[in-house]
């Protein structure tokens, strides 16, 4: 559900494994970007991931997963 999203993280990360998992449950699949992979995203997003991110560069949720903005976004497309 929903690949235009972004979960920027990196792979030893228990908070980004955590809400990968979370989202997983949900039935939703963002794209997973290791923010390790590329200097201008750690900069951009190193001290905040996880990150999840809809287009635009909307920031979603960051730390830990917000349901109520997940929901709302996932509302615009309903």
């Amino acid at each position: 559900m929903n690949s235009a999203l972004k979960l920027y993280g990196r792979e030893y990360c228990g908070l980004c494994r955590m809400m990968r998992d979370e989202l997983a449950a949900l039935g939703v699949m963002p794209i997973w970007v290791d923010v390790d992979d590329d200097p201008a995203l750690e900069e951009r997003y190193g001290e905040l991931v996880p990150v999840l991110v809809a287009p635009g560069d909307r920031i979603l949720c960051h730390y830990h997963l917000d349901r109520t903005a997940l929901d709302a976004y996932l509302l615009e497309f309903r």
